[in-house]
């Protein structure tokens, strides 16, 4: 007689089993990530301005996504490909360490993302460059490519001078990626008062997180429109609703944009 007539569920013992291998400490702290997620969910669900983010978030990793699905054999079509899958990687990282309460962590994500994004936008210019870097050593690849002399291309080639790349770049590298005293402000659930161990939710941080997130994911998805085929039939029509997405966002968040310098 199987399993399944007698009502037996096996795999129910395993996983059973399996978890009670796992220190109860961590089983706990996993739980209350659950909790946490939920309520910053239900916050999303209230408010407009963070399902825009959102939106655009899922918009442009569905274009990564896509993007990865072409057949394409070129060298150096699969490194485009390869990296909007990081960034698809990423994007979804981020998102789901700050909808559990570890905005921090989560912005340490968002820093690889921009890094990736500036790499990207240099390719989408300099598609000759493409080959030089996937076959270059360390030192080469560090020469020419290193996220410095990437960003100063693109500042160059923008008539950019006030190096606002470089100050997100260094905003989330204080904040998030190295541990210095400013990082420790994003250990604190109020402002100015105690950090705390672990992961919280709270509106104004998940707002932080969130916007940050939406703007990457915009600067995400135009990179990637660059590399769509104009014959790749369903690329196009990801690309249209990425386009969508993004223009709803610009007008709630940016109606009046100025320009860059």
């Amino acid at each position: 007689m199987s399993a399944v007539a007698t009502g037996v569920n096996p795999f129910g013992d395993i996983v059973r089993f399996m978890i009670s291998q796992i220190p109860d400490n961590l089983l706990r702290l996993y739980e209350g990530e659950e909790i946490l997620r939920q309520k910053a969910l239900e916050l999303v669900a209230a408010d407009k301005r963070l399902q825009l983010h959102m939106s655009v978030v899922e918009a442009a990793m569905n274009l990564a996504d896509t993007l990865r699905q072409l057949r394409n054999e070129d060298e150096d079509f699969k490194v485009i490909k390869l990296l909007g899958m990081r960034m698809f990687n990423a994007l979804a990282a981020s998102l789901k360490l700050g909808l559990s309460g570890y905005s921090q962590n989560s912005a340490l994500i968002m820093r690889d993302v921009l890094e990736t994004v500036f790499l990207m936008d240099f390719f989408g210019h300099e598609r000759a460059a493409l080959a030089r870097w996937r076959t270059a050593d360390r030192k080469g690849r560090m020469k020419e490519f290193s996220p410095i002399r990437i960003r100063e291309a693109l500042d160059a080639r923008d008539g950019h001078v006030k190096k606002k790349r470089a100050e997100i770049y260094e905003m989330f590298s204080e904040l998030a990626a190295h541990p210095t005293m400013q990082s420790a402000e994003m250990m604190r659930p109020i402002m100015g008062g105690s950090a705390v161990v672990g992961p919280f939710i709270e509106t104004t941080s998940l707002d932080a997180v969130l916007s940050e997130l939406g703007r990457l994911a915009v600067q995400v998805g135009e990179v990637l429109g660059v590399f769509v085929p104009p014959d790749f039939n369903k690329g196009k029509g990801v690309l249209i609703r990425f386009d969508n997405a993004k223009r709803t966002w610009l007008q709630e968040f940016y109606p009046n944009p100025v320009a860059a310098g």
